[in-house]
C-alpha cells in the first residue's frame, strides 16, 4: 500500500508540475521562424509525459498484484509506515535529506565528509574515529579530483573559512 502511495503521490506531483512550472525560456528570433525548432520547454514535458506514463502502468500493476491481499489496506499501511520509519532506510533518506540542505551553506567537503561519516555509522561501523578520518580524508581526495582535476564546480560553502578551504584544495592541483 506504501508504494501505491507514493506512486499515486508522485503522478500528482509531476502532473502538477507539468501544467505549472515547467516554463518556457526565451527563444531567439532566428529559431522562431524555423518550424522544426525544438523549444527549451519540450525535453522536460517529454520526460515528464513518460514519466507519468510508467507510473500509471506501475499503478495498474500493483493494484493486480494486491488483489485481494489482506495486507493491502490502509489498517496495514499505517503499521508498516511505523515500521518503516524506524528503519536504516528512511534514516538514510532523512541522511540525504540533511545533506541537501547542508550543502550550500557548507560546502562540498564538509557534506561529503558527514555524508560518508553518517552512512558508516548507519551501516553498523563502531570505530567512529577511523571513520571519521577517512570520511574526512575522501571528501578531500574527491574535491581534489573534480573540481582540480577535472573542473567541475562543486559548492564551496558560505561559511568564509570553509569557502577559503575549498579555494585552498582547488589551488592544490
Amino acid at each position: 500500500m506504501f508504494e501505491l502511495i507514493c506512486n499515486i503521490a508522485l503522478f500528482v506531483f509531476l502532473g502538477y508540475t507539468y501544467f505549472t512550472h515547467v516554463l518556457e525560456a526565451k527563444v531567439p528570433k532566428a529559431y522562431i521562424k524555423n518550424p522544426n525548432v525544438l523549444y527549451p520547454s519540450t525535453w522536460p514535458k517529454v520526460i515528464i509525459i513518460l514519466l507519468l506514463i510508467c507510473i500509471a502502468v506501475n499503478v495498474y500493476k500493483i493494484i493486480k498484484k494486491n488483489k485481494g491481499n489482506p495486507e493491502f489496506t490502509f489498517q496495514a499501511f499505517g503499521k508498516n509506515t511505523l515500521v518503516f520509519l524506524k528503519s536504516r532506510m528512511f534514516r538514510g533518506m532523512v541522511i540525504l535529506f540533511v545533506m541537501s540542505l547542508i550543502i550550500e551553506p557548507l560546502g562540498f567537503v564538509v557534506t561529503s565528509a558527514f555524508l560518508m561519516f553518517a552512512y558508516g555509522m548507519l551501516l553498523g561501523e563502531k570505530k567512529w574515529w577511523r571513520l571519521a578520518l577517512i570520511a574526512v580524508a575522501l571528501g578531500i581526495l574527491l574535491h581534489i579530483v573534480f573540481s582540480g582535476l577535472l573542473g567541475v564546480n562543486l559548492p564551496r560553502g558560505t561559511v568564509p573559512f570553509l569557502r577559503s578551504f575549498s579555494l585552498f584544495l582547488e589551488n592544490l592541483v
